[in-house]
This record gives structure tokens, C-alpha cells and sequence, in this order.
């Protein structure tokens, strides 16, 4: 028999520890390589570990709710089969759900204590240093989890009047926006970024979205304009391979280089509570419409959850940030290293625009692109948008 150590891989550019919430074997059981072995938090969210080989596993080291860092063994597999592979470390392909962050999530309760109030760790934390009672708490984040607003505007509520001002204290970082916090500032110190915009006109692609809904089943789910948007996106980034790819190595060193991604792997920026995930949909130019709604429906939820899988959070190189209705007319999304670009997409408005010769109301959004510098310039910037505009203005999707 081959001893096989259990041990904590790398999950994104910023992750140091995570928290072990549970095992999903026991001492004795046995497990095949590849499956999913225990549950981590991570400073993005819950994602599952998978067993390093098939066997038996004989020794459980790190017992749940416990710390350990990356690269820890955690566990034992006796094995009769030699050890598999390592997995490629992703630390140069994974994505920034860590980015504009990103980072945990962390709210999700202890299985089987059903009388444990669900709560964020850093709400638990500044609650217990308040001396916050929870249980008088409501919260308002996902299935009623008090989130750490809630118990600030609870320690808020509990001061005399015309105290506030007075009492106001520092606040202590929170692990998702820590590491938020890093991310951001790697990719400003790191990445050379400018900007392109241009507004897309939403006319076709509504009655577009109207066409499929009028002719979709009941198990069909329903198409976003964030779908549209994944599917077009994809079919530029198949198009112009340059702001499909990361670049890796120092710019001076003979081994700097641009490396391509083998197909249109794209975040999605999800607000959660004290800041961003980013899942990642891969291979969207493969998807239809409804598959791309079935996903992000999926991952989105997830994300709200805090359950996202490892492999969710690995290997985007382009991102979309799209604040929705109540978001600004534009901004400026920064990339989530190692990516190369960032799609952030303004509010839907009614505006004035002349349309062969006449003037006309149409619903227009800005797209501004954020373009890492060292893999594109502002020519093919320019190219990839306007090719962009050109299919979410056109009638050419596949459902």
C-alpha cells in the first residue's frame, strides 16, 4: 500500500489559509480520486477539495473548523495505486474571483447545529466584541443570514441620540475585503491599463429577448441581458485571441511571454456581502443561450451562497461587471489579475440619437473595456468593442 498525503492546494493569487468546515468522508472510507473529500473556506467562498488518489482514507489531521495553510497536509489516503499527478498549480491562471477581490464569503453555518444563528464570521466577531446580542438581530443578506451590516446598524441603533459621531471607531478588514484589498492593489502595481468606450444600442437584442420568451418551454430559463452579453462577449474573445490570454513573467526577463487560453472561460461579477466573487463560466463559445442562463443562474446563486466549486473560481482571462439598473450611466472596472481585460457595463438609459436623418429614442448602455496594456494596444482595443456592439446589435445568437 502507498501512503498518499491529503494536502491544501492553492485556490487564486491571494489565498494564504482556509478554514476546514467538514469532511465528506470519515476515517475508513473509501475514496477515488478526483471526488470531492472535504469543504474549505477559502477568502472567496466554500469550495470542495478532491481526494488525491484512490483508497482508504486512514487519518483525518485537521479536524473541522479548523485552520490550515496552503500546502498542509490535512489527511491520509493508503493506496494501492501510485500517487496521481499533481494538478498544475493554478496559481497563474486563477482568476480573481479573488478579484475585484475577492474573497470570502464565509457565512455558511455548522452542519447539524440547527440552533446556530446563520452569520457571517466577521459579523459573528464584531458582534461578540459589542456585545451584540444576536438572536435580536435581522438580518438581510441571503435566507435571512445576518450579514456585518446588520449587526452595525444594530450597535448603531443601541447608542444615545447625538452619539454616533462621537463613538465611530476603526474598523477591522474583513477576510473577503482584505483580500480584495490585495488583489486590487497587485493589479494597479502591476498591470498597465487603459480604457475604451463606445454605447451599445439595446433595440434589437430586446425584441430579440422577447422572441425567445414568447416561444420558450416552461423548463427553459429565463435569458438576461448578462447571457447576451456571455455569449457575445465569447464570440468576440474567439476572434481577436489577444485579449483571450494572460501574460506571465517580468517584461525584461527572455521567458516573458503572452499565453493563449484554449477557449472563452469568462468571469461574472457578483456583489456578496463585503464585497465581490467572480465565477467563471468556461468554454462559453460553446454555449447557447439557455445552457449560458442554466449556468449563470446556477454559479450566480451559488456565489450568494458562499458553495461555489474550485474549479468556478479558476482560469477566467476576461471578466464582465455589469451593476444593473440602478448602476452609473459609466464606469471603470480594474482587471482581476492574471486577466487581460474587463467589460464594465453601464446602466440601460433612453437617449436621443439620430438615426438616418431623424431623431429617435433608443435605449443605449456604455461598454467601456479595460485592457492590460502588455497583451493589446488601443487599435485592437477599439476592433475587439466595435466588433463587440456590432453582434449585441445584431440578430445572429444561438439559443
Amino acid at each position: 500500500m502507498t501512503r498518499v498525503a491529503q494536502e491544501i492546494p492553492k485556490v487564486g493569487l491571494v489565498m494564504e489559509e482556509v478554514r476546514v468546515v467538514r469532511w465528506l468522508k470519515s476515517v475508513g472510507d473509501g475514496v477515488v480520486a478526483g471526488e470531492p473529500l472535504l469543504e474549505v473556506e477559502t477568502e472567496k467562498a466554500v469550495v470542495e477539495i478532491e481526494a488525491a488518489a484512490t483508497g482508504r482514507l486512514s487519518q483525518i489531521l485537521v479536524q473541522n473548523d479548523s485552520r490550515a495553510a496552503v500546502g498542509d497536509q490535512v489527511g491520509w489516503i493508503e493506496s494501492a495505486d501510485a500517487p496521481r499527478a499533481a494538478a498544475p498549480k493554478p496559481a497563474d491562471t486563477a482568476p480573481a474571483a479573488r478579484m475585484h477581490g475577492m474573497a470570502a464569503l464565509a457565512s455558511r453555518d455548522t452542519e447539524g447545529d440547527a440552533s446556530r444563528i446563520r452569520c457571517t464570521p466577521v459579523a459573528r466577531k464584531l458582534a461578540g466584541e459589542r456585545g451584540v446580542d444576536l438572536g435580536a438581530v435581522t438580518g438581510t443578506g441571503p435566507g435571512g443570514r445576518i450579514q456585518l451590516e446588520d449587526v452595525q446598524r444594530a450597535i448603531d441603533a443601541s447608542r444615545p441620540a447625538g452619539a454616533a459621531a462621537q463613538s465611530l471607531s476603526p474598523m477591522p478588514l474583513s477576510s473577503m475585503r482584505r483580500a480584495l484589498a490585495r488583489a486590487m492593489t497587485l493589479s494597479n502595481a502591476t498591470i498597465p491599463q487603459f480604457t475604451v468606450t463606445r454605447a451599445v444600442d439595446w433595440t434589437e437584442l430586446q425584441a430579440q429577448s422577447g422572441e425567445f420568451a414568447a416561444r420558450a418551454g416552461p423548463a427553459t430559463p429565463k435569458i438576461s441581458v448578462n447571457d447576451f452579453l456571455l455569449q457575445a462577449v465569447a464570440r468576440t474573445l474567439i476572434e481577436f485571441p489577444a485579449l483571450n490570454s494572460t501574460f506571465s513573467g517580468d517584461p525584461d526577463a527572455p521567458d516573458a511571454r503572452i499565453v493563449p487560453a484554449s477557449g472563452a472561460h469568462i468571469g461574472l461579477v457578483v456583489a456578496v456581502d463585503d464585497g465581490l466573487l467572480v465565477p467563471v463560466i468556461h468554454h462559453v463559445e460553446q454555449l447557447g443561450l439557455a445552457e449560458i442562463a442554466r449556468r449563470r443562474e446556477d454559479c450566480v446563486e451559488r456565489s450568494l451562497q458562499g458553495r461555489l466549486k474550485r474549479e468556478e473560481l479558476d482560469g477566467a482571462t476576461f471578466s464582465i461587471s455589469n451593476l444593473g439598473a440602478e448602476g452609473p450611466d459609466r464606469f471603470t472596472a480594474i482587471i482581476d489579475p492574471p486577466q487581460s481585460a474587463i467589460l464594465a457595463v453601464g446602466r440601460r438609459r433612453d437617449a436621443v440619437v439620430p438615426r438616418e436623418g431623424a431623431i429617435v429614442v433608443r435605449p443605449l448602455s456604455d461598454l467601456t473595456l479595460t485592457v492590460d496594456h502588455r497583451v493589446a494596444d488601443g487599435r485592437l482595443a477599439s476592433q475587439f468593442l466595435a466588433r463587440l456592439v456590432a453582434i449585441l446589435e445584431g440578430r445572429d445568437w444561438r439559443l
